[in-house]
Parts: C-alpha cells; sequence; structure tokens
C-alpha cells in the first residue's frame, strides 16, 4: 500500500510522489569507525520515508536532512579487501580504458572513496587521474602509478569546475546525494563545450531492491535510489547523451555510459528502460513484503538462540548496520565479521555489535553466519573452512 504525497521528485520536479516504506529512528551514518559500544548505541538517528516518483521511477527519501550524514576520513566504505570486488573493480577499470581510448588521457573521479579505483584506471593506461573524496586516504595508495595522482579531501562542486578531464568517473557517490539533477547539472556545467569527454557512473540497483525486498540495502546514507529507467532519464534531461546501460556484479550494480550533449539529449531510449510499471507493481507490495521478511529472519534467529547457538552476520557494512537495526535485539546476533582491519575493534552504528576479525570465530564457534551480500558467500566459506568453523552460512 502506498501513500500519495505533494512532494517535488529531485529527479524530474514531477509534484506527486507515492511513498512505499518507512523506518523510524535509524543510524545516519553506517560506516563511521566507532570506538565503542556506548557510542554506536546512542550514535544520532534520523527517519526514512522512501517516495517513488511514478513520472520518472527515482526514489527518494523525503526526510533526509544532509546535515545528520557525515563523510570524514572516519568513513570506512571500502571494500577493496575482498579479492571478488578487487577483480571486478579491475576489470571495469581496464574495460573503461580500453573502450574510450583513454591510454594517456586524464581521469577525475568524483568520490573516489579510498582511491583504489583511479589508481586501477591509471595502472590499466591512463595518464593521469585527480580523485575528491573527504574521505579519501592517500597514505593507503601503494602503486607505481601514485606520482600520477592527485587526491583532494574535500566535496565536489562548482568549486572544482575548473578541474578538466577526458573521463570523469563517478562510482557509488550519486546514491548519497539528494538534489540528483543540480548534482548532474554541476557536471554538466563543469564538462562546458568539451563534447568528447566520457561520463562513466556506477551505484546501485534499486529494482533489484525492490523485486527482493532487500531491506538490508535501504539506509539513512542512500537517500536516492535509481533503476536503468529513472537513471538513464535523469542523464538525458541533464544534457547527457546515452551510450550504455548495463547491470553488473551478480545484478546489483548499474552502470551508465555517456558524454554530454545538448538538452533534450540525441538517441533512443533502450529497451531495459521501460520499467515504470514494473516498479510501481513492486512499490505497492514492498512493506507487506517487508513485514513478512523481517519476521521470517526473526524467527530463524530466534530458534537458534533458543537451542543455544550463536549467530553473527559476515559484513560490517551499510547492509549489516541496516540488517541489524531493522531486526533489533530480537534477532540475537552477537558479533559483525569483517576482513577489513580498519573495522576490527569498532563497533556497529544503532546497535552495538563489536566487529570482529574472522579468526575470532575459531573461538566463538556460531551455529550461523549470515553473510550480507550473496556474491561473497564463496570467500566467506573458504575462510570458514580455513578456520575450522563448522557454522551454517547462509545469506541475505
Amino acid at each position: 500500500m502506498t501513500t500519495t504525497v505533494r512532494a517535488a521528485c529531485p529527479a524530474c520536479d514531477h509534484d506527486q510522489l507515492e511513498i512505499f516504506h518507512r523506518e523510524s529512528r535509524i543510524p545516519t551514518n553506517s560506516c563511521l569507525l566507532l570506538d565503542s559500544a556506548d557510542e554506536a548505541e546512542q550514535y544520532p538517528r534520523g527517519d526514512l520515508e522512501l517516495g517513488f516518483c511514478p513520472s520518472c521511477g527515482f526514489c527518494t527519501n523525503i526526510r533526509f536532512d544532509k546535515a545528520l550524514a557525515e563523510y570524514s576520513a572516519r568513513y570506512e566504505e571500502t571494500q577493496a579487501f575482498s579479492p571478488l570486488f578487487v577483480e571486478f573493480a579491475r576489470d571495469l577499470a581496464g574495460r573503461w580504458v580500453e573502450k574510450y581510448d583513454l591510454a594517456g588521457k586524464s581521469v577525475l573521479e568524483i568520490g573516489c572513496g579510498k582511491g583504489e579505483f583511479l589508481t586501477m584506471m591509471v595502472e590499466a593506461g591512463a595518464g593521469s587521474g585527480i580523485g575528491i573524496d573527504p574521505g579519501v586516504h592517500a597514505e593507503r595508495i601503494d602503486s607505481p602509478a601514485a606520482d600520477r595522482l592527485e587526491w583532494i579531501a574535500d566535496f565536489y562542486d562548482e568549486r572544482y569546475a575548473h578541474l578538466q578531464a577526458d573521463a570523469v568517473v563517478c562510482r557509488h557517490t550519486l546514491e548519497h546525494i539528494p538534489d540528483v539533477a543540480e548534482f548532474m547539472r554541476t557536471v554538466r556545467r563543469s564538462i562546458g563545450d568539451r563534447p568528447d569527454t566520457i561520463v562513466l557512473f556506477e551505484l546501485p540497483d534499486m529494482r533489484r531492491i525492490i523485486d527482493e525486498v532487500a531491506f538490508w540495502d535501504i539506509y539513512y546514507e542512500h537517500c536516492s535510489y535509481f533503476t536503468l529507467g529513472s537513471l538513464a532519464r535523469l542523464f538525458r534531461a541533464t544534457g547527457f547523451e546515452v551510450l550504455d546501460l548495463a547491470v553488473e556484479y551478480d545484478d546489483q550494480y548499474l552502470i551508465i555510459e555517456a558524454r554530454p550533449s545538448t538538452v533534450p539529449a540525441p538517441g533512443d531510449a533502450f529497451e531495459v528502460e521501460d520499467d515504470l510499471a514494473h516498479l510501481s507493481a513492486g512499490v505497492a507490495r514492498f512493506e507487506e513484503e517487508f513485514a513478512r521478511l523481517k519476521t521470517t529472519w526473526l524467527d530463524r534467529l530466534g530458534s537458534v538462540n533458543e537451542s543455544g547457538g550463536r549467530s553473527v552476520i559476515w559484513g560490517s557494512g551499510s547492509k549489516g548496520v541496516s540488517f541489524l537495526n531493522n531486526l533489533g535485539s530480537e534477532a540475537h546476533i552477537g558479533h559483525a565479521v569483517d576482513i577489513n582491519p580498519y573495522k576490527h575493534g569498532k563497533f556497529m552504528a544503532g546497535t552495538g555489535q563489536e566487529i570482529v576479525a574472522p579468526e575470532y570465530l575459531t573461538a566463538y564457534q556460531p551455529q550461523l553466519v549470515v553473510a550480507m551480500n550473496p556474491i561473497y558467500v564463496a570467500e566467506i566459506q573458504a575462510d570458514l573452512d580455513r578456520l575450522g568453523v563448522a557454522a551454517e552460512l547462509t545469506a541475505v
């Protein structure tokens, strides 16, 4: 069941949104390094109301307050400790360099995180790179290409319009930006009259989240949610010609490749953009399916606890924070496991579980391990086998 409200869509300015999912008092950050259980449990909270735009398919949290979202040096979002993720990222970097003839050319990455992907693009042949992100840690970059990389610890806006490059890359950043149309217009104005500039974006796929009712992929920092259709419509409306659209990484990530153009942009829509009817049906059933799925998880985890067993989640990032906060203390989950050593000894926002290394499980011996992303199940199982942990492994 949805509720229609008067609110402007940040992507297309349609004046009505359909509210289809609500969460109250959830942590306003999921990837900060928190030093104690008390700090984690007392972390600031905000509310979430997801609105679906029936005109363009974009989804947004109408209760989002950007003043509550902290992006700083203690923001630890990297997935680069996973061999599988590194393999995917390195392959994508190489493909983009080859496909768009970026050998020896310059790349600007907006929201570069810890800088791993931009480094991979330069290692793959790009001539130089500039990365902008308030949470960048240049000291972590150990690469022969380091002298061809420049890092700016800041947010991207009009102040950096003078930075010109042959390619503009933006991965897993647009979903953190509330005013998405204005942001894309800023990018377009910065490119100016350089029509050969390639624009390459990657971000989560909302269609999968709706289809699977993947509530663990909904959290406060992500105030903006796209499908292939809504993403392509936004790009065309803000002055870009869409060159290619794809879904990758086990159908979790959207990829859009574009170049600057006029408004309206040339080119016919891709067949995969025709998704409004499907999305409308999905949001109509979302809240009912969310309640059912939440009960299913609580029953399963409660059964483990009643039998004297222990449960942990594997993955302490945003998915884990959302999963734990939605289920609450009734889930009886003792710890969050993570392979990122920078997170060990820190605590989960909102619920306060300690984040531990995989080796901790050798003595802890959980009965159930819940993987926060099914794509990593093989990696996790290999670690469990190596450690002699005979737990049941399942995935959200």
